[in-house]
Order: structure tokens, then C-alpha cells, then sequence
């Protein structure tokens, strides 16, 4: 029988791109973890994927540490990511129109501005900490724009959507009232925005939310506030952590930041490459809701499956080359997860992050990361929390 192998999500320094998992990945398609099954290969993450049998495995995390009442448990059953069948595939149909390229292409000028604006305030110094003077508020202003926000409200943003973010820790419990209390700011924000809106005739993103209609069906003010709120925290805390990977990726390829400072027309490739071999997403979680069969496997109803972004991003069964390149053409990736539950806000994280490093590459040559960079583990949710990197000062806009 071939080896399954064990992988302690739980062990001190556990990591997802170790050569124990990747060990594991070439003994198995799959391992067993504390939490159920680990997905290796990536054959196997995209028909998992793919299988309507899967709900999404996040939807019931608050619950599995006690927390069944108050704002957070609330909050946490109405999201999309926790509805499931025709109520998802109806939330999905209404909010599709507000992302859509549609919609979100109108921002990429205000994109290219702000990054550049951001790297005018530390360029001529020819170094930074890149996720303080660029990463935060980047990511947050991304936010504020794209919802209509006051710009002088981004730090407020940042603080609520960093203290909503320890929802993923382990001492959940011990932190919901700070969790909570970047909850219920953000869902102040969320129906500031809502009430604007309403009864007005504008088609930006909160307005072309508020008028949605699909065969006479409407979001419900409930599923708005769960929407935008849901967006205000997932899209700063993925987008700046994601910058700063793709900043830690192409300091170790200096080749391919030269590359991309004089040929922009790569960056939406860009993007895609980096999510591929540096994801802050490291698994995607799911929950089968039956039992189900699968190749060798009796996956019981309820079992908990974590399909690992990075082992299957560069599985060389699907990779022939897996080497950071960002001229290659590349199977996707499962960053944005998939399925049903594929990110709603992929095209905003995508076009935001292709301003970004079309413009920090043109002008923050030969980049480099300094001493003192910091990670958050890497499992789960990762990417820098400190990150000083040097570069060559008074590069032209």
C-alpha cells in the first residue's frame, strides 16, 4: 500500500512548502493533518475543487470553539463563504454585475496613482518598510476608493480589518472581543455606505450593489451588509500580505524584477505567477456534506479537506518547469480557491496587485529584501508583517 503521511499542522515551525510535505506529496495524492485531509497533488485540488459535494470549510470555525451567539457567530453564518445550494448561486448571480470587469476596470488609473503616489513618499531614500509605507495603506486605500470611502478613512479601515483578522487565530476565543469590535466598526462603515446609496441613481461598486435585481429578486440589506463587509475585510488583509510575497519572490529572482521593470505588459501574468509559487492562502478549505468516494479514498461526510495551494502549485505531474517565471503559460492556479466558492473579488485583487507591481518594479530597481523582515507562520493565512528591502533611489515615475 502506498504511504500516507502525517503532516502536524500543529507542530512549532510547521510549514507548508517543508520538505515533508513535498516528501508526502511524492509518496501520496493526499495526507492526514489534526483537522482531516491534506490534498497534495494538482490533479486532485482542481477536481475536489470542482465537486458540488464540498461545502466550504471555513463555515463553521467560530462554532468549533464555543462561539454560537453574538455579532461574530451572526456575522459568520450569513457570510457568502458559509452559504451553500441556490442561496449562494443567488447571492453570486445579484453581486456579479458590481464585480465585474465592468465595473472594477474604471479603477486601474486610480490604482497606477496610488501606488505611485505611495512610492513618491520613500523613493529618493532608496529604502523602506515596504508593508507599512506601502503594503497597508495600498491595500486599504484600494478599499476606501473602490467603495466610496473617505481616503482620510484608510487607517481606520486598516486597524478594524486587522483586529476583525485574528477571526483565523487559534485563540479566536481569547480575542473575540477585539475581533468583534473590528466587526461591528466595519459594519458601521458598511451601512454608512448602504444608506448613501440608496434611493440614488449611481453605478459605482456599493450603488450597483444596493440596485441588483435578478428575475425580480433583490440582496436584502442583511446580505449588503455582509457583502461589503466581507470585502472591506478580505480585501485589504489579502492584497497587502500578498504584495509583500510577491516582494519576497522576486527579491530571491532579481532576473525577473529587472524583467518586469522594463516589460509592464507582464504584469497581469505577474500576478498569477506569484500566487502560484508564493500564496498568502496556503490551503483551501472545504467540508464534504456527504460521504463521498474518491480514487482510492471514503471521504466521510463531514470530514474537513485542506487542499494545499502550495505543494499543488508546483506539483511537476502538472509543471513541467516549476521555477518563478513570469514569462510561462501556466495552468491556473488555486489561490483564488475554486468552484462555487472561486473569489467573488478575484478581478479587483488581480488588476490592484498588477498596478502595484508594474509600478514598484519601474521604480524600485534592483530590490532587495534588508535584515529584520518578519513572517507570520506559514500555514494558513501568511505572508510578511515586517519587510525592509533597499533599492536604488531616484529611479523616474
Amino acid at each position: 500500500m502506498t504511504n500516507v503521511a502525517y503532516l502536524d499542522f500543529n507542530q512549532l515551525g510547521f510549514s507548508i512548502r517543508s520538505d515533508q510535505v513535498m516528501n508526502a506529496r511524492e509518496d501520496n495524492w493526499y495526507a492526514t493533518t489534526p483537522f482531516g485531509l491534506a490534498v497534495l497533488r494538482y490533479e486532485d485540488a482542481s477536481a475536489l475543487l470542482k465537486d458540488k459535494r464540498l461545502f466550504q470549510g471555513t463555515r463553521k470555525w467560530p462554532s468549533h470553539y464555543g462561539i454560537t451567539e453574538g455579532p461574530l457567530a451572526s456575522w459568520w453564518k450569513s457570510m457568502l463563504l458559509s452559504v451553500e445550494g441556490d442561496d449562494h448561486l443567488r447571492l453570486r448571480r445579484l453581486s456579479g454585475p458590481a464585480f465585474s470587469p465592468r465595473t472594477i476596470e474604471p479603477m486601474a488609473p486610480f490604482f497606477e496613482s496610488l501606488a505611485n503616489e505611495l512610492i513618491d513618499n520613500f523613493q529618493s531614500r532608496g529604502e523602506c518598510e515596504f508593508m507599512a509605507e506601502f503594503a497597508e495603506p495600498f491595500s486599504a486605500r484600494v478599499i476606501t476608493g473602490l467603495l466610496g470611502l473617505e481616503e482620510q478613512l484608510w487607517p481606520k479601515v486598516a486597524d478594524l480589518a486587522t483586529k476583525l483578522g485574528y477571526v483565523f487565530s487559534v485563540t479566536i476565543k481569547e480575542d473575540l472581543p477585539m475581533i468583534e469590535e473590528g466587526l461591528l466598526g466595519i459594519l458601521d462603515l458598511a451601512k454608512d455606505l448602504i444608506h448613501g446609496r440608496e434611493g440614488t441613481d449611481r453605478d459605482d461598486f456599493v450603488g450597483t450593489l444596493v440596485k441588483a435585481d435578478y428575475e425580480g429578486q433583490k440582496i436584502t440589506e442583511e446580505e449588503l451588509l455582509s457583502l461589503i463587509s466581507l470585502l472591506i475585510f478580505a480585501g485589504f488583509d489579502t492584497t497587502r500580505n500578498q504584495i509583500g510575497l510577491g516582494m519576497q519572490t522576486f527579491s530571491e529572482h532579481p532576473d525577473q524584477w529587472e524583467l518586469l521593470g522594463k516589460t509592464p505588459d507582464l504584469a497581469r501574468a505577474t500576478v498569477e505567477e506569484v500566487m502560484r509559487v508564493n500564496p498568502t492562502i496556503t490551503w483551501v478549505s472545504r467540508e464534504a456534506s456527504v460521504d463521498i468516494e474518491y480514487k482510492d479514498l471514503t471521504i466521510k461526510q463531514g470530514t474537513t479537506i485542506h487542499l494545499l495551494t502550495i505543494p499543488a502549485g508546483s506539483d511537476p505531474r502538472k509543471f513541467e518547469n516549476i521555477e518563478f517565471d513570469i514569462t510561462a503559460d501556466r495552468a491556473p492556479h488555486f489561490g483564488f480557491g475554486g468552484g462555487m466558492h472561486h473569489c467573488i473579488g478575484h478581478y479587483v485583487a488581480r488588476l490592484d496587485m498588477k498596478e502595484a507591481f508594474k509600478a514598484l518594479s519601474r521604480r524600485l530597481p534592483n530590490m532587495k529584501i534588508a535584515a529584520g523582515a518578519a513572517y507570520l507562520p506559514d500555514s494558513g493565512n501568511t505572508g510578511p508583517t515586517v519587510l525592509p528591502i533597499t533599492f536604488t533611489a531616484n529611479s523616474a515615475k
